[in-house]
This record gives C-alpha cells, structure tokens and sequence, in this order.
C-alpha cells in the first residue's frame, strides 16, 4: 500500500467517532431498573440481546399466563445486537452452501423453516409497531473474481436442482453492475426475498418495548453470576439478589455460558465496521443500488455493505480477528488499523465516491463455532436451555433460536428439535495454544486462497473434510 494512498484513506477517517453508529441515538430509550432482592419466575431469560428478547416475547405469545423475567448484565442491545450490520437473513446455516454441506438430507426443511422464521420476524414488526427501518430488499453475493462467479453459477444450479431458486438470479457483471456499479463486481447471485435490512439498535429496542408491554419483567445491569439448582427448578445468583426460575433459558452467546461445558464450543471473533456520511443525490447516482439490496462479496475474507435508511453506506468486515485466549475484552472494540484498510477497501469498491468520510467506525465480538451456525441443548435434566455458535448471522436466526430453546425447555418433540441441526452440536475448539494456532493457520490459509484463485491449501483441505473452519 503506497504511502499516499494510506494518507488519502486515512483522511476520510478523521472524523469518524468510535462507536456503533446505530447505537449513537438521540432516541436511545433508558434502561430499566437493576434486580435488588430476590424474584420467582416460571422462566428466567438470561441476556438482553436478540436471543433473549425473542425468548422472553414468544415464551409471553405461547402463554400469556406464564411469568416471564429478563436479565441483561449492561443494557438491552448493547453488544452485538446494537453493532451488527443489520442483515436479518432467512438462512439458518450461514448460507444455503454451508447447509448443503452439512445437512444434505435436511437442506430443503431447513430452507422453508428459514423463510417462515423470517415471515414470523417481517409480521412482529408490523405487529408490535417496531420502528426498525425494516426493508425487505433482498441480498445479491458478488464475486470480484472469475473463480468466484463459478461459484456462484455452481450454487445457482446446485438451489435449481433442489427446487430452491424460485426467487434467486444469476447475474453476470453487466447485470450486477446494472443494480449497483462497482469496477470490482465480476458477477452475482441476487436472492430477493431472502434478506430483509434493518437498524439493528431500533429492532432490540423495539423488542424490549414489546416484550414489556406483555409483562415481562425486565432488569438490567443485572448480570447472571452463577446457576445453580434450587429444589425443582434452578436459582440464579445477581449482583444484588437472587432469582428462583422453573426453567432458565441462556441467551448470552459470545460471553461465557452459565453452563461451563458449553464454553469450548464457541470462541469470540472480533468483526469492524465503517459507516459514511450521507450520500449526496449526485454520489447515489453514480454508484446506482435503486433497489436498495444488501451486498456481500464472495472472498473468503468478505466484505459485507449496506445502505441506511439515510443513505449512508456501511461497510464492514475482512478482518475477523481472535485474541489469544479467548478473552473478550473492551480494548479489542477499537482497532484503528483495520479501520483503515476497510477505508482503502471501500474506495477501491467504489472509486466514483473519492471524498467521502466516515462518521463512525466500532468493532467488537460476536461468537462462532466449527460449523458457522447455532447449535442447542439443555443442561440440568432439562430445566435450562442454550443457544449460541450464530457465527454472524444471528439477527434472524436468534428468533428460530428462540423457539428451538422454548420447545426444548417444554420437552416437546417438534419438527424443529428433530433437526439433525438441532440435535447434533459442533466439534468443540482445543486448548490453548492449540486453538489460537489453528486458527491463525486457517486465516493465513484462507487469505492466501483469496489470493491464489481461490485455491485451498491441504490444511484447508484437510479441515474441510473433518467439517471445521473459522468464520465471522
């Protein structure tokens, strides 16, 4: 990278605050009241982000009667369901290729359960009145290399033969940059009714609102210190009191379960994000997006960008960074040099938009586990369930999370929970210094594919065929 270059980049981040840009609202409603004293509840939801909200709002539609109580250690969607780029996807499996891959025989089931889980998420909106931004637009995967658009052709043809691309289109690069104009674009993969876009902080918020107005008993600052059993049902330890609950249900994703078997199948992966300024009429024209999709490129260290409902561009992704250790940690939130290779990456992107800043630029930890998508199961002869591993793309699937835990805590057998996806778990992550070197192999692996044509190496090799990797 030439010196001027990075002094060009750079200076479009001069201005850019370090904080999620969805979370830097006037409109930011206050938290709730810590715990102080002891409560009973018929179900204790444990985190405050869009698992737990789920959880604690379709627990209350099942069953208005039943007592329903939320604890969140800071504020309702502080973490990352106020930071993430607000793409609430249909896919439970991270992408149908993943899913194939992985449940063969389950892929179509796990298609249709995706599309109504995202129906269920489009009609809560207009439901409960969720101010979200919420925009059915659709997501087009593009390649920026021949060997991706190859790819692309083998996924649209592997969704035809299965009867799953009644709403996806192949694109070729005139095509692609027809809806959004990009030099770099080489071809595309538009799923229309796949992917809706919203403003993440607004949805948990909106949800917590929802979630009080049917009498969930909401608390935050309240972290969960320790679970333990109490007679039938299990007692949960705060900083200033305790919690009696029938059933607990663990919403807490990338930060240490309550349930310490759990913890080595997850590991935290720092993800960053840019955010610009508003684009001008004259910039939107130059760049196209009429239809407002979001977009996600094809490397395997990807690039994910979206418009806001002012038209900013948010741009994110790349670097998916794990600290040795596991350790999530505030200091790790900022990072100024990924910042600015996401700037250089942006401008290459989209040239026609030289001189354009960036107001916000945050990071901070999601989790993931070996197969890139959630897994489940209970714990204390099934008085507590769990749900974790979203890799990314939890905004939507946090909601069928949400039910698969319900259904798990009710000891009901559902075509959800007979899911060889819901029955099976991940392979766990080694020790240390195990886990940290194989995942800095795999990510040098992987950027020297995206530099070779997409070639995988043998240790990518041999980690495709044990079924493992690391992705954000």
């Amino acid at each position: 990278m030439a010196p001027s270059a990075m002094n060009q980049w750079t200076k479009s981040l001069s201005d850019a605050q370090p904080v999620s840009y969805w979370l830097d609202d006037p409109g930011r409603p206050r938290p709730e009241p810590a715990l102080t004293g002891d409560e009973q509840c018929d179900l204790l939801v444990v985190g405050g982000g869009y698992s737990g909200l789920w959880t604690a709002l379709l627990a209350k539609e099942r069953d208005p009667d039943r007592d329903v109580v939320l604890v969140e250690g800071r504020e309702v969607g502080w973490a990352a369901s106020g930071r993430n780029g607000g793409f609430c996807a249909a896919s439970l499996t991270h992408g149908f290729a993943n899913g194939l891959s992985r449940w063969p025989d389950e892929i179509g089931q796990l298609e249709e359960l995706g599309a109504r889980n995202l129906d269920a998420i489009e009609e809560a909106v207009a439901r409960y009145s969720l101010d979200c931004d919420f925009e059915r637009s659709g997501e087009i995967d593009v390649a920026t290399e021949p060997y991706q658009a190859e790819e692309l052709r083998e996924t649209y043809e592997a969704m035809s033969r299965l009867g799953l691309a009644d709403d996806i289109e192949l694109l070729d690069a005139d095509a692609v940059r027809e809806q959004v104009d990009s030099p770099t674009f080489t071809g595309g993969l538009w799923d229309r009714r796949g992917v809706a876009l919203l403003h993440p902080a607004k949805l948990a918020w909106g949800l917590k609102r929802a979630c009080l107005s049917l009498g969930v008993r909401v608390y935050e600052h309240t972290p969960a210190l320790s679970l333990t059993p109490r007679g039938a049902g299990m007692g949960v330890r705060t900083p200033y009191g305790r919690i009696l609950a029938r059933r607990v249900a663990l919403g807490t994703n990338v930060f240490p379960s309550l349930v310490r078997r759990v913890r080595s199948y997850t590991v935290p992966v720092y993800d960053y994000a840019l955010m610009t300024e508003p684009l001008s009429a004259t910039q939107l024209a130059s760049i196209g997006w009429k239809n407002r999709q979001g977009l996600g490129d094809c490397a395997n260290q990807f690039h994910y960008f979206r418009l806001s409902a002012d038209n900013r561009i948010l741009w994110g992704g790349y670097d998916a960074v794990y600290p040795y250790g596991g350790r999530v940690r505030a200091e790790y939130d900022d990072r100024p040099e990924t910042y600015a290779k996401l700037a250089g990456h942006f401008f290459r992107c989209f040239p026609q938009l030289e001189g354009l800043r960036f107001t916000h630029a945050w990071g901070g930890a999601i989790d993931t586990c070996s197969r890139f998508s959630a897994f489940f199961g209970t714990a204390h002869k099934g008085r507590v369930a769990y749900a974790a591993g979203y890799t990314g793309l939890g905004v939507g699937t946090t909601r069928f999370g949400a039910d698969v835990m319900l259904d798990l805590l009710a000891g009901e057998r559902t075509e959800r929970t007979a899911l060889e996806m819901v029955r099976t778990k991940p392979l766990p992550f080694p020790p240390e210094p195990f886990a940290w070197t194989g995942i800095a192999l795999t990510k040098w692996s992987l950027a020297r594919a995206d530099a070779n044509g997409g070639r995988r190496n043998a240790w990518l090799k041999v980690m495709d065929r044990l079924g493992l990797g690391f992705d954000s």
